[in-house]
C-alpha cells in the first residue's frame, strides 16, 4: 500500500478542511496530515505520495506558511515520489483563480517529484490561473467559496485520479 502524506498551509481552515476531505477519501491516517506551519520540511522524505494543498491569497500567492516550507523542501532530492497538488480559491477573482497552486508546483518540481493529478476546471468560469501548464490544470482546483456543492465530487474523482 503506498504511504500518502497530505501537507497543506491553511489560514481560514478552508484548505485545512479539504485536506482532511482528501485523507478521508484517500484512507490516510490523521498523523499523516500535516499542517505546514508545525512541519519540517525533512517530513515530505516519509512519504511515497505527496499531496500538497493551499489558499491563494492577496494577488495569488500561496498561504504565508508555504513560504519558510517550501524553501526547506527545495533543498530535499524527492525523486522516485510522486506529488499531487490542490488549491482554493475564488473563480471571481479571475485573474489569479488558484494561483497558489501554480506556485506549489513550480517550486517543487526542481526536488524531483513526479507530479501527478491534472484535473479538469469543468463548471468554473475564470480569465487566468497560473495552475495551468503545458495545456492542463496541474491539480485539483477548488472553489469553495461559490461551487462548495460541488467539491465532494471533485474531490471523489480527483482521489481516483491519483490512487
Amino acid at each position: 500500500m503506498k504511504k500518502y502524506g497530505i501537507f497543506y498551509g491553511s489560514l481560514t481552515g478552508t484548505t485545512a478542511g479539504v485536506a482532511q476531505r482528501i485523507a478521508a477519501q484517500l484512507g490516510v491516517n490523521e498523523t499523516d496530515v500535516h499542517d505546514v506551519s508545525k512541519t519540517t520540511p525533512s517530513v515530505l522524505g516519509d512519504y511515497e505520495e505527496i499531496i500538497l494543498g493551499t489558499s491563494t491569497w492577496g494577488d495569488g500567492e500561496i498561504e504565508n506558511d508555504w513560504y519558510d516550507f517550501l524553501d526547506g523542501a527545495q533543498a530535499l532530492d524527492l525523486k522516485g515520489r510522486r506529488m499531487a497538488v490542490f488549491g482554493c480559491g475564488d473563480q471571481t477573482m479571475s485573474h489569479t483563480f488558484c494561483n497558489g497552486v501554480g506556485e506549489l508546483y513550480s517550486r517543487m518540481i526542481p526536488t524531483g517529484v513526479s507530479p501527478v493529478g491534472a484535473f479538469n476546471v469543468d463548471g468554473y468560469e475564470f480569465d487566468h490561473s497560473d495552475a495551468y501548464r503545458d495545456g492542463h490544470y496541474v491539480g485539483l482546483l477548488l472553489d469553495m467559496v461559490n461551487h462548495e456543492d460541488t467539491a465532494d465530487e471533485r474531490i471523489r474523482q480527483w482521489v481516483a485520479l491519483i490512487r
